[in-house]
């Protein structure tokens, strides 16, 4: 490739400059030819899609996954503009490559900053910390959970914003949570991971919370949470923090009390969500119209967002200067393949302000909507039936069943627990509450409260499954109940869950597999929780 003749990619984006290296793939700053802009494209890493199936699972969880994070809407997440797949014409049998292609974002990434002044002024620290929670409040109410928070993914602008980059990246390629190797080594962002990380169980918001914990101590006390003399990773799950006082006596009380809370071992006992964050780094920020901060020499404030809220950019050779570039990314998702919708039957009976006919032609449109992917439009083809109708009305079971199904492969989870709460409800109420169809929508309304971070609520509802349960599904239940108490740090309670599930799976099947690497990994800790 030339500067004359430079590589296209999707017939579409031409690869301008040299790549730079990124945790999970290559980042180029590239040329959008159709749009006539300048852009940043992502080649996403697949070494380990060693069949055809691993790639054609890799391809489908990339697009679901760039259609849920492109959902995404604030300043600080770098726009997601196309999720190109691209095949080599010169090249018959080359595999096709994955690019996320994006806002280009110019600036400086933290860890960088990090590495060159060490500890920052308080009112620094705690602006960045604040711009993240902005960031997360939309991602996690999507929800997309980042499940990779660490100073390499955060950016400071030239006008002192803070952009989150690389939502989603890591859901794409399945390293959301550690792995074990065959020596038992762990590999992953250890520094930053949570504890139930760790552990190798579902992450949710307040796992990216812990990694904010873990990024605000680093910000403010100029080095890392644990000190690396032993594994960092048993550190998260063992030992309790330096509170930053100890570290930084001007540090305020609450501000080392937020970090604390933020560093709790267990999910519930951090911050609920990530406005409670900021409302609690509020007292914290500096005043709007205060003065400058000092500011190191190469670095933009990121105070100058809350002194001076909305103002024009900067002029050039302010403090707030051009910084070197840096290569962009983006995105964080949700997971798990989505079911696919019910068969489509017409309702025996039409609601009060809708007919048959319309009910059949709604619900056949969005299913064709649903095979192509496009899920929001599908949701709103039935809600625009199901908003002329009760919410009690039994005549359109078969449509809020499509409804909430679309919801799912959408990744909303939040509308469609109330989706499949009120499905619950009719059909309870025609069927009785232990038919089948209303173990599946109790299945369902589990596992949107698990993707939530809802692991409480979660680990009721599935327990609440086990009474009148098949041998197959008790297994596959006391799987996700043990998961979840690993996820609340349980830990004890979750290895006698999965030693007594290990004596009723096949020793060689994959179910055996797993379960004897998480009571590996709770070995690892010592088999400590509450």
């Amino acid at each position: 490739m030339t500067a004359q003749h430079p590589r296209r990619i999707a017939d579409r984006y031409e690869l301008k400059a040299l790549p730079m290296p990124g945790g999970m793939g290559l980042v180029w700053e590239g040329y959008d030819t159709v749009l006539d802009r300048p852009v940043a494209i992502k080649q996403i890493r697949a070494e380990k899609t060693h069949t055809a199936a691993q790639r054609a699972e890799l391809i489908s969880r990339f697009r679901r996954e760039a259609k849920v994070t492109a959902k995404i809407e604030h300043p600080g997440v770098p726009a997601v503009y196309d999720a190109a797949i691209d095949k080599p014409a010169d090249s018959p049998g080359a595999v096709a490559e994955l690019y996320l292609v994006m806002q280009l974002v110019r600036g400086q990434d933290l860890r960088d900053i990090l590495a060159e002044h060490g500890a920052l002024p308080v009112d620094w620290a705690v602006s960045v910390a604040a711009q993240i929670c902005s960031v997360l409040s939309y991602a996690h109410a999507v929800p997309v959970v980042h499940r990779d928070l660490k100073p390499s993914n955060i950016m400071i602008d030239a006008e002192g914003r803070v952009k989150v980059l690389d939502f989603g990246v890591a859901a794409v390629l399945g390293t959301d949570v550690t792995q074990i190797t065959e020596t038992g080594r762990m590999v992953g962002t250890r520094e930053y991971m949570a504890p139930e990380q760790f552990l190798g169980v579902g992450v949710s918001p307040r796992s990216d919370l812990y990694a904010l914990g873990c990024v605000l101590h680093e910000m403010v006390a100029g080095e890392k949470v644990f000190d690396g003399n032993s594994d960092p990773a048993l550190q998260h799950v063992h030992d309790e923090p330096v509170p930053l006082r100890a570290l930084r006596p001007e540090v305020p009380a609450g501000l080392e009390q937020l970090v604390l809370d933020l560093l709790a071992k267990a999910p519930e006992d951090r911050p609920d969500a990530a406005q409670d964050v900021y409302e609690r780094l509020v007292p914290y920020l500096p005043a709007s119209g205060g003065a400058d901060a000092p500011v190191p020499a190469g670095v933009a404030d990121p105070t100058r967002p809350y002194r001076t809220p909305l103002a024009p950019k900067a002029k050039p050779g302010s403090a707030a200067g051009p910084l070197a570039p840096h290569p962009p990314t983006v995105l964080d998702w949700s997971a798990a393949p989505p079911p696919a919708p019910a068969t489509v039957s017409t309702p025996a009976f039409a609601a009060p302000h809708v007919s048959g006919e319309e009910i059949q032609e709604a619900e056949e449109h969005a299913v064709r909507l649903f095979e192509e992917e496009r899920y929001s439009q599908a949701a709103g083809v039935l809600e625009e039936i199901l908003d002329q109708a009760r919410p009690d009305d039994p005549r359109l079971v078969e449509t809020r069943r499509v409804h909430a199904a679309v919801l799912l492969a959408g990744g909303d989870y939040r509308r469609a627990l109330s989706a499949l709460r009120l499905l619950a409800s009719v059909v309870s109420g025609v069927e009785g509450p232990e038919s089948e169809d209303m173990r599946e929508y109790r299945q369902q309304i589990a596992l949107c409260h698990a993707v939530l971070g809802e692991h409480e609520q979660a680990l009721d509802a599935y327990r609440a499954l086990l009474p009148g349960a098949g041998h197959e599904e008790t297994l596959a239940l006391q799987q996700k109940i043990a998961d979840l108490l690993l996820a609340l740090h349980r830990v004890r309670e979750a290895a006698e869950v999965l030693r007594g599930l290990l004596h009723h799976l096949d020793p060689v099947s994959p179910e055996a597999q797993r379960v004897r690497e998480l009571l590996t990994r709770i070995e690892l800790t010592g088999g400590t929780g509450h």
